[in-house]
């Protein structure tokens, strides 16, 4: 949105039919909702950047193209793990990969917006019982370095409590940008 001003907050909730869902990110998410809108999560997102041109290591794990096939496996792994906003066309927005272990997929990563040449690390999420053995590493650094061969400036946003999260984006050469608010929100009326 433009601003956060009544009038944008009337022209969103135009556009959205009753139990059409949303998400709001930057600067402009409004402090008050109107009566239309029920909040799904609210939270605070991290923006984080990597301007190194230093490729990361890949690791030698067998790792598999995901796409639309995939899709019903991945959803299960995104809300067992919750890295953020995934539908069902968000797979379409770049490429996924992942790792499978016993016939499903146990961690992921993709790349999903870009503006100009920065291009967004999506998805990254292992299971709970897969993690600690380096695929959430393994994946991003396949993911950056397909970036950095295009000339592309790799960013993602993580939720500003996932410390976990942020440590290991940081010891992979990715720096804090800015912090901002985000609200999952439904027109219910």
């Amino acid at each position: 949105m433009a601003g956060a001003e009544p009038a944008n907050i009337q022209a969103l909730t135009a556009l959205l039919d009753i139990d059409d869902d949303f998400a709001l990110v930057g600067p402009y998410v409004p402090a008050f909702l109107p009566d239309e809108w029920g909040i799904l999560y609210a939270s605070s997102i991290t923006q984080m950047l990597r301007t190194s041109r230093t490729p990361l290591p890949d690791g030698d794990l067998e790792v598999v193209r995901l796409g639309a096939a995939d899709f019903d496996e991945m959803l299960a792994l995104v809300e067992l793990t919750r890295p953020g906003p995934f539908r069902r066309r968000t797979i379409e927005l770049g490429n996924y990969i992942g790792i499978r272990e016993h016939g499903g997929v146990v961690a992921m990563a993709g790349e999903r917006t870009w503006i100009g040449s920065f291009r967004e690390v999506s998805a990254v999420c292992t299971h709970p019982e897969a993690q600690g053995r380096g695929y959430a590493k393994a994946l991003i650094g396949r993911i950056v370095n397909r970036m950095l061969r295009a000339g592309e400036t790799p960013y993602l946003h993580v939720e500003s409590r996932n410390q976990r999260a942020i440590d290991l984006y940081l010891a992979l050469g990715f720096a804090r940008r800015l912090e901002f608010p985000l609200l999952n929100a439904k027109r219910i009326r």
